[in-house]
């Protein structure tokens, strides 16, 4: 079999910049009829040049995704402000309005792109929760270089990740304050968990690799989809060959963790937010991550919570724990930002989120569930 590990030491391997890299995901909605589907192809038709430079995507679903090159923090969110409001600006043109929620309450998932990719995963993951993963929900995912030290933002990245799910759960639904979470909680564990276990990240990466569901197998120019009940590393069984670096690659592009590597850090477990409230989810996490005197505030805050997934997802910020373990978070990023370079705006939305999220309590969440019911 190929070396795994070694593999796996390459995915942490990458720039000692402090880098930073916004992926946002938005629901498309038409604006009168909110209940009806967007076709992929009426959203595209409404699209402008975008003048921060990030790539346009679309998920299963639908959900429009926008990729900003990586760079410092402010030009990063900088750039991506720009091309969320241009996009935000044509679509309402369109008659069509972004989503502010990780999670489609409105309509019945259905899946608009069957590229073999597409067709092997929904057949792997199964319903409802694999379609309503894949045509549902929206989130923010944050990449991070791993700068000087990998391992040691790699468990930060962990041990903050219960802390800042329940700052940012934004999707209510059947008593979660993240449906969206709640979903990926009921998909297969072997490629959604944690793959953080001891202190060798390589190590417990590569175990994760082998360990994880094989989904599908490269064959000649296409995909084999492969049932349920295998893992990577039976490939030479299933796949009558031995599998090589591509392999393990692409295999790796099916898992979704809630921290990848792949080079850099994926921050994968945040809530989509509104176009107006992304830049504070951005921010925080870049700032409890890059800074050191941030990090070492807010890892002794998070530390008591930090195994504690299902209770954020669960109640979110309504937690005593996990809120006051935000509230010294958001304290802590605020003071960061400066020293990385953040622009005064974004210093001071992240105060004013503070103030009306986390010291009250409120997960974004509660401002959905109240206009649901208002």
């Amino acid at each position: 079999m190929t070396d795994v590990q070694a593999y796996a030491r390459k995915c942490f391997r990458g720039a000692t910049t402090d880098r930073v890299g916004v992926e946002l995901e938005f629901l498309v909605f038409d604006a009168e009829v909110p209940a009806k589907h967007v076709p992929i192809a009426r959203t595209t038709a409404a699209l402008p040049s975008l003048p921060g430079g990030s790539r346009i995507t679309f998920e299963p679903g639908g959900q429009l995704e926008l990729s900003a090159p990586p760079g410092p923090l402010a030009q990063a969110v900088a750039d991506l402000v720009a091309d969320v409001d241009a996009v935000r600006l044509a679509l309402a043109g369109a008659g069509l309005t972004l989503g502010a929620s990780g999670l489609d309450r409105l309509r019945q998932p259905i899946r608009q792109l069957h590229e073999p990719r597409y067709d092997a995963m929904a057949a792997y993951l199964g319903v409802p929760y694999g379609v309503a993963m894949m045509c549902s929900t929206a989130s923010i995912q944050v990449n991070v270089d791993f700068g000087a030290d990998p391992a040691e933002r790699w468990a930060r990245a962990h041990v903050l990740g219960p802390v800042l799910l329940a700052a940012f759960a934004n999707s209510p639904a059947d008593g979660w304050m993240s449906g969206r979470q709640a979903v990926w909680f009921n998909l297969d564990p072997t490629r959604t968990a944690s793959a953080a276990a001891g202190g060798d990240p390589a190590g417990d990466w590569a175990g994760y690799l082998l360990d994880a569901g094989l989904m599908m197998i490269k064959d000649g120019d296409g995909l084999r989809p492969v049932p349920a009940g295998s893992a990577f590393r039976d490939f030479e069984v299933v796949a009558g060959r031995p599998p090589e670096e591509d392999d393990v690659a692409y295999h790796a592009t099916t898992l979704f963790p809630p921290v990848r590597p792949r080079g850099w850090l994926e921050i994968r477990y945040l809530d989509a937010q509104g176009a107006d409230e992304w830049p504070v989810c951005a921010a925080v996490v870049s700032a409890l991550l890059m800074d050191d005197r941030a990090a070492a505030v807010a890892l002794e805050a998070a530390a008591p919570v930090r195994d504690n997934w299902v209770q954020a997802a669960r109640f979110g910020l309504a937690d005593p724990a996990l809120r006051a373990a935000a509230a010294t978070c958001f304290l802590a990023a605020a003071e960061a930002l400066p020293r990385l370079g953040a622009e005064p705006w974004l210093t001071a939305r992240v105060r004013a989120f503070a103030a009306k999220h986390i010291e009250p309590g409120r997960s974004p969440a509660v401002d959905l569930m109240e206009e649901m019911y208002a």
